[in-house]
């Protein structure tokens, strides 16, 4: 029995929820190692809806233990509010079903606000972030001046570090004419949440370790997609942290030998939200069409979220930087009914043809897709079980598909309902 990573193979929104719950159900511990309440996730269990945005898809199952690893950033007050929302639907999150690191860095006010006025201004580059404090954070982690949860068992060692935190951030409202935080606002925000929060702590590393040891499934839940990915996706239109499998062993605090097969997530067509390069996005009709069908809106923000045609060459790269050895193909079904479908195989830039995304933010934004077209299919693929419930036309997309991508189809999604999965190889058993 092996690990599984599940990561999003293209800008995220790729229907991971389903998956992920599908394949929770049969594992024994599901932790998030990246990422933080930026991005989220519908369940949909005996026809009852939770949406997820920092929590482990395994906390709505009975019997199953959820880590929130080292690699998030943790929002305190989002935590005791999600978990309340999941409280008034019948589902008692507890110490003894969820854990978080106690190294974990917390997403403060500050960080929320220093979001919001960047994200705001009338001048610069927006990013398209959420807003809700996560990139800061990050920044704060990285120069090593963040609020831990481990810090909040000792409330006395809190001043001074607060005080580390607002040296750096009120000389940066200085400069963007806001009015500095007192450091007493920001002890009062943290003491206040701090004994609901405490009994979650623990040290993840080791119950993750004694996990593997004993032989028990553990699913590692990615956010966002690989797309995203601070060092591999469309930079600086970009998550704060590494979303590429290889993060799930540095952010849950367990060894790259865990890590036994790499499930990627990955949409029929292509989807984006907020700013940044989208090769194939389609501003027509078409892309109205996916979008309706594809019921295209962001789980957490609400945002609509643009669309257009499969783009293999994006995909193929992914394959490689996130090492995915299979694909959990979804939304098969929203493709239904078109006469014609393209695929892009590559890229021209500047007279040149690429078969992979170049690095450098001003060619990204110039490319333009060289496509494949193929004919599309009348037929439903909606509730399929089988593969011989498929159209013809529908398995030779899936295939194709699987050439151009350099991985095969492990899972194939064709609605949003659980049981219409096709199940090629069990991730687990591979």
């Amino acid at each position: 029995m092996g690990n599984v990573v599940v990561v999003g193979s293209q800008w995220g929104d790729e229907g991971k929820g389903k998956i992920v719950d599908w394949l929770s159900e049969r594992a024994d511990v599901v932790v998030r190692f990246q990422g933080g309440h930026n991005a989220g996730h519908t369940l949909v269990i005996d026809g009852v809806s939770y949406k997820l945005s920092l929590l482990p898809s395994g906390v709505v199952r009975p019997g199953k233990l959820g880590v929130i690893g080292n690699g998030v950033v943790l929002d305190p007050h989002a935590l005791v509010s999600e978990i309340a929302k999941l409280a008034a639907q019948g589902v008692a999150v507890s110490p003894a079903t969820l854990k978080i690191a106690d190294n974990v860095s917390l997403i403060l006010s500050v960080h929320r606000d220093l979001d919001a006025l960047r994200e705001n201004a009338t001048t610069g580059t927006k990013i398209g972030t959420t807003k809700r404090g996560i990139g800061p954070a990050y920044e704060d982690k990285v120069g090593r001046r963040a609020i831990r949860l481990v810090d909040l068992a000792d409330l006395s060692t809190l001043p001074a570090k607060i005080d580390r935190l607002l040296a750096h951030h009120n000389a940066l409202r200085r400069g963007l004419g806001e009015p500095e935080v007192e450091a007493a606002v920001l002890y009062d925000e943290l003491a206040s949440v701090a004994d609901q929060v405490l009994p979650f702590m623990d040290a993840t590393w080791r119950i993750l370790d004694q996990a593997r040891r004993e032989g028990r499934r553990i699913l590692f839940e990615g956010a966002q997609g690989a797309l995203l990915d601070i060092d591999h996706g469309t930079y600086p239109f970009v998550t704060s942290s590494n979303t590429v499998a290889g993060q799930a062993a540095a952010g849950a605090g367990i060894g790259p030998g865990a890590l036994d097969y790499v499930l990627g997530i990955t949409k029929a067509y292509t989807t984006r939200v907020g700013e940044g390069p989208f090769p194939t996005e389609l501003k027509d009709a078409i892309g109205d069409f996916l979008g309706e069908r594809g019921h295209e809106f962001g789980t957490v923000t609400g945002r609509k979220r643009r669309c257009g045609w499969f783009d293999a060459a994006l995909v193929r790269q992914t394959v490689r930087t996130a090492g995915i050895d299979g694909i959990a193909l979804t939304k098969l079904d929203v493709l239904d009914g078109l006469d014609e479908l393209k695929i892009c195989v590559g890229y021209r830039l500047d007279g040149r043809e690429l078969d992979f995304l170049p690095a450098e933010q001003s060619a990204q934004a110039r490319v333009e897709p060289v496509y494949e077209t193929m004919a599309g299919w009348k037929e439903t693929t909606k509730g399929a079980r089988t593969w011989a419930e498929l159209p013809a036309q529908a398995i030779k997309y899936v295939r194709h598909v699987e050439e151009l991508i350099g991985a095969p189809v492990a899972m194939l999604s064709t609605s949003p309902e659980r049981e219409d999965t096709i199940l090629v190889a069990d991730p687990f058993q591979s």
